[in-house]
């Protein structure tokens, strides 16, 4: 099979690639998810031929891996994506583990498993309102950890 891309399509594909290996495999150091890498490194490999040479980098490849350059990192706006997506991901993760932690003690597990799965996301929906209405306005401000 053969695909074709116009430069553009193949910009936004160098980008979309990257992300979902960025994704899948930043936050790993020995266990990376091959398939991700190897699919970037494939696309990578094809980036010279769109004229994209500044957003790939051979010359230190190892074992002709192909590795994004900072100029594609920084230029191409892909930091600035992550840092978007991870800032967004921080606060929605705070809320929704405050709503887990405060369902399971306002209600035994036992309740809980009782509960309809609506009555149960209704419960849920209420502690996430009301957290991310404190978040929304104070932020980290009143969280504090209290040691027993």
């Amino acid at each position: 099979m053969k695909i074709e891309f116009t430069k553009e399509q193949f910009g936004s594909l160098l980008k979309s690639v990257y992300l979902g290996n960025w994704i899948a495999n930043a936050h790993r150091t020995d266990d990376m998810i091959k398939e991700y890498e190897e699919i970037e490194d494939y696309i990578f490999s094809h980036a010279k031929e769109f004229g994209f040479d500044e957003y790939v980098d051979d010359e230190k490849a190892d074992k002709g891996k192909f590795f994004s350059t900072r100029i594609f990192e920084e230029e191409a706006g892909m930091q600035k994506l992550i840092e978007e997506y991870d800032e967004e991901t921080f606060w929605d993760e705070i809320i929704d583990r405050l709503a887990i932690r405060d369902l399971f003690s306002q209600h035994s597990r036992v309740e809980l498993e009782k509960m309809d799965g609506n009555e149960r996301m209704e419960k849920l929906g209420i502690l996430e309102e009301k957290w991310a209405e404190e978040i929304n306005e104070k932020g980290i401000e009143r969280l504090e950890v209290f040691k027993e």
